[in-house]
């Protein structure tokens, strides 16, 4: 199969690279500055996420889209992932590839609430407010379009080795909060390139 990655110099896009060339794919990353990127395995395509002939040159030949791109915390509105999934959804359409799988996070639409009391009275509303309504209007142009998508929403990233195992729930009751590593991120978001398990659903992933 063949990938198409967005944020793929990002800390777990650089991981589902990795995992989805050991597994046998081919991989192209979308990157701003191809001399700054250093993502062995992967073809580089340099150009912006948000504009939709860069994307449908990158979707050449590709049969699936994983979107790693993310905001950091802040004051200031952000639009990024708005712009780049508005601009993916017609171009995937056009090019024909219907898998999409998108990393959004804990606390995102209905996963509200399910943070933690620090994390949803604290950090959310003060430091990730701008960038949740980035990613609540994201996975809304997602679940708008006809494609085969998969919304993944994990809990706090970390940096630790993988686990090997990840927690996947759509029911949250009991959920409040959780960590996972980005390798184990990674890795099951890989494996929903040729899974249908979680088609057309939004899974929160914890250890």
């Amino acid at each position: 199969m063949k990938i198409l990655v967005l944020g793929a110099t990002g800390g777990t896009g650089r991981l589902i690279i990795s995992d989805a060339v050991a597994k046998g794919h081919s991989v192209v990353a979308l990157v701003r500055s191809t001399a700054a990127a250093n993502l062995p395995g992967a073809e580089l395509i340099e150009g912006d996420a948000r504009d939709e002939i860069t994307l449908a040159r990158a979707l050449d030949g590709c049969d699936a889209v994983v979107s790693a791109l993310g905001t950091g915390m802040g004051f200031r509105k952000v639009s990024l992932l708005t712009e780049a999934t508005r601009a993916l959804v017609p171009a995937m359409t056009r090019s024909g590839v219907r898998r999409l799988v998108c990393i959004s996070a804990l606390g995102v639409g209905d996963s509200r609430g399910h943070g933690g009391f620090v994390f949803d009275r604290i950090f959310q509303p003060l430091l990730l407010s701008q960038a949740y309504k980035d990613k609540d209007r994201q996975e809304a142009a997602i679940r708008a379009s006809s494609l085969d998508w998969v919304i993944v929403r994990p809990g706090m990233l970390t940096d630790d080795p993988a686990q090997g195992s990840v927690r996947a729930v759509s029911d949250l009751a009991g959920i409040n909060g959780g960590k996972i590593a980005r390798a184990d991120v990674a890795r099951f978001v890989v494996d929903q390139m040729t899974t249908d398990t979680w088609l057309r659903r939004a899974p929160v992933v914890l250890w």
